[in-house]
């Protein structure tokens, strides 16, 4: 008799669980513009490898694939005006100036956090790990932080997010 109470008792934490997650994965749903972009490094100083005004742009549907691109404004145009024949320079800037990826995102409301289930990023380390986020949602703007474990680098990054208009 006890096993069936307590058998109850975890299906229905378990059923609590998934509506919420649910519920927080609906809170997510549809396109999303960046606000801003910034970095935390280990000795506290704050700095905007995006730039002042990144273009990014976050896209949930409802079965909760995703999709990220973030891009630094004004990065240079390759001179030769062809991405096979760059210099190290334009490369790097490319590269470095843009972060995208995509797969499946999942939320956690209780813990305040998102699990990115990244299947392929323009940062290869990421394909196929899971990047767990803490989130949070104030006046209308969605914000979480990257892990400074995600860089290997000590930096803590921010990206801030509003919905676009007409993003549901």
């Amino acid at each position: 008799m006890k096993s069936w109470i307590v058998a109850v008792a975890c299906t229905a934490a378990l059923t609590g669980t998934a509506h919420a997650q649910e519920d927080g994965l609906k809170s997510l749903q549809g396109t999303w513009v960046m606000d801003s972009a910034y970095e935390i490094h280990p000795d506290g100083s704050r700095t905007t490898n995006f730039g002042e005004h990144p273009k990014g742009l976050f896209t949930v549907d409802a079965s909760g694939r995703y999709n990220i691109q973030i891009f630094k404004v004004d990065r240079p145009a390759f001179a030769s005006g062809d991405k096979e024949r760059g210099t190290p320079e334009e490369y790097r800037a490319a590269v470095v100036g843009s972060s995208t990826h995509f797969g499946r995102v999942s939320i956690d409301p209780a813990k305040h956090q998102l699990r990115f289930s990244v299947e392929v990023a323009s940062f290869p380390n990421w394909e196929g790990k899971t990047q767990v986020r803490d989130y949070t949602f104030k006046n209308g703007l969605l914000s979480y932080a990257v892990p400074a474990s995600a860089s290997s680098s000590g930096v803590i990054a921010y990206s801030i997010w509003r919905r676009a208009p007409g993003g549901q």
